[in-house]
């Protein structure tokens, strides 16, 4: 499918199944390799992350373990400003490894809102990896080590991401057609 509807909307395929498994096997071992020995603990951002995390998990190959969490900042295809931690964390942190699972970063607000949570937690260390990034739409440094693909600042779904809750079934990710 080239194309596909959702609501009021229409989407084009912008990023091919078999080119993201590309780049999540190259997060992976990225990730293998730098963390090695880490027993790290993978934290997954729902909804949106689901995929990319399944993907990326199959493809670890080092001791390792995974928790969830729900964080909230959108309605529609625009941010709400506001985060709100749904699903908390019931790990104990202390001196742990934590590698930050997210689909996609733009603004940057709720990673640095999660990073301030999770440090407040005593982690030895805190890795992030993002299956996607918008770097013209920051607005606050963060450090992403594991980043699968930059992309403009264009709508997407697909792969995971949703637009008002559909749209995440997709194998590929879809760009709004204005």
């Amino acid at each position: 499918m080239s194309n596909i509807q959702i609501k009021d909307k229409t989407f084009t395929i912008s990023i091919r199944e078999e080119d993201i498994l590309k780049e999540v096997s190259r997060v992976a071992e990225e990730i293998n390799r730098d963390l090695a020995g880490k027993n790290p603990i993978f934290l997954s951002i729902l909804n949106g992350s689901f995929m990319f995390t399944a993907d990326l998990m199959k493809r670890i190959t080092i001791p390792c373990e995974i928790s969830f969490v729900k964080l909230a900042s959108y309605q529609g295809i625009a941010s709400t400003g506001k985060i709100t931690e749904v699903i908390g964390i019931n790990e104990d942190l202390t001196g742990r490894c934590i590698v930050i699972v997210e689909d996609i970063v733009e603004t940057g607000l709720t990673m640095q809102r999660l990073l301030e949570t999770l440090g407040t937690r005593s982690p030895s260390e805190i890795h992030i990896a993002s299956l996607l990034v918008k770097p013209e739409k920051l607005q606050v440094p963060l450090n992403i080590e594991y980043v699968a693909m930059n992309i403009p600042n264009d709508f997407i779904v697909g792969y995971g991401l949703d637009y008002d809750h559909q749209g995440r079934n997709y194998k590929d990710i879809y760009t709004v057609v204005d």
